[in-house]
């Protein structure tokens, strides 16, 4: 497994953890360290992608909105908002990584730690917003 596919999947299981338990960024980060040990090459580009979800969870948000036609954001899983979020935050501020990883990533996450409908579902919206937001990101 590549280095940012599991940043990736411990910033998910933190941003999991922190809608269940609403807790701040760094004790969430500080506890999840305490208890699995990850590498730490791990933890730079998780503690970017947390940070980085954080910091514009409200455009976010909007932008996931707009892309997930008859789905509100209450109605997702807990794990497939944190995926679909961390995912629009690379598609949007990760000009460095190519849309099709991006989406490819969480789609392949969603098939490790969600349903068997949810790769299709985060697939779907990533899509959306990829297209959408396109000229917006830089091509690497």
């Amino acid at each position: 497994m590549g280095t940012r596919r599991k940043s990736r999947e411990i910033a998910i299981q933190i941003l999991y953890t922190l809608e269940i338990n609403e807790s701040d960024i760094d004790d969430a980060l500080t506890t999840f360290c305490d208890m699995f040990q990850p590498d730490g090459e791990f933890i730079d580009f998780a503690t970017h992608l947390l940070r980085g979800v954080f910091q514009n969870q409200q455009e976010i948000d909007q932008i996931i909105r707009k892309a997930s036609d008859h789905w509100s954001l209450h109605r997702m899983a807990l794990v497939d908002r944190s995926i679909i979020r961390t995912a629009v935050f690379e598609l949007l501020y990760c000009p460095d990584i190519p849309a099709k990883v991006t989406i490819d990533e969480a789609v392949e996450i969603a098939k490790k730690f969600s349903t068997d409908k949810s790769s299709a579902f985060i697939n779907g919206i990533l899509d959306k917003v990829s297209h959408q937001y396109s000229n917006t990101k830089p091509a690497a």
